[in-house]
């Protein structure tokens, strides 16, 4: 532990950070894996429950971003990959119909 009064505001202010950014890294994920599963059984339910998990992520990611939580690229790049999966899962439930 320092004895420098300003390293030890820094360590706290980094251990709370810490936290708040597993909270919103933690949602991300739990999201993004609801989404996933309900991509993959989107013979069963229909689109708009997929579009709202879909937006709900997107939601939390931008938030993140402008948290400082995540960079903007690597959000870009989680957004991407899930509009091509569910773009993927429509299309390919669209064509067994």
């Amino acid at each position: 532990m320092s004895k420098n009064l300003s390293a030890t505001k820094r360590t706290k202010i980094s251990i709370r950070n810490r936290g708040r950014n597993k909270v919103y890294k933690s949602n991300i994920k739990t999201l993004t894996k609801k989404c996933l599963m309900n991509i993959q059984d989107l013979d069963k339910c229909n689109h708009e429950q997929a579009k709202f998990y879909l937006f709900a992520v997107y939601s939390k990611i931008d938030k993140s971003v402008k948290k400082g939580v995540l960079h903007k690229n690597s959000a870009a790049r989680k957004k991407a990959s899930l509009a091509k999966n569910v773009k993927n899962a429509m299309l390919m439930s669209l064509n067994n119909n």
